[in-house]
């Protein structure tokens, strides 16, 4: 796998599971961002990273487990299309602001891409993304939620072999 890929890939599944959790056991923060941020977070769950790699495992699998409240069952086919976001629409005018050049100088300072102003979420391009990598490289991306509780994300990735690139013939 091209690192840059994977990092991607997790990158967005960590995210996701990080803002779902919050928002849960917080209660969303858009609108109080300093009280927000400091709350204790012993009242909050861990994310949890799991790696199955054995040696005799035909792939390896990364589950990526939260406790963010899951995903209602009439959203699971909506998350893998393009431009779906649950983010607040708030969030996305900024987003696009930001891309136009349309916002201050000073705000357009802070918020830079993987900074510590940057949004979790945006416009509904990460999921999608994330499974067509891991599909191009002879994995998949899973997800099993259970609304209510939380979500559990598969990563399955191919162990380097022979594979050949999927491209029609």
């Amino acid at each position: 796998y091209i690192p840059n890929h994977l990092h991607y890939i997790l990158l967005e599944l960590i995210k996701n599971a990080m803002r779902a959790t919050m928002e849960k056991h917080r209660g969303g923060g858009d609108d109080d961002e300093e009280a927000y941020w400091n709350e204790s977070d012993e009242d909050v769950p861990p994310v949890h990273v799991v790696i199955a790699d054995g040696t005799e495992n035909e792939d390896v699998v990364i589950k990526v487990s939260d406790e963010g409240g899951g995903i209602p069952r009439s959203h699971i086919k909506k998350i893998w299309s393009y431009l779906f976001t649950t983010a607040s629409p708030s969030i996305q005018e900024r987003l696009i602001a930001f891309g136009s050049g349309e916002d201050s100088g000073d705000e357009r300072s802070q918020m830079q891409d993987h900074g510590k102003n940057s949004p979790l979420a945006g416009l509904g391009y990460g999921l999608p993304i994330s499974r067509s990598y891991a599909r191009y490289f002879g994995g998949d991306l899973s997800i099993m939620s259970m609304e209510g509780y939380g979500t559990d994300c598969f990563l399955h990735l191919r162990r380097l072999g022979n594979t050949r690139e999927p491209l029609p013939f």
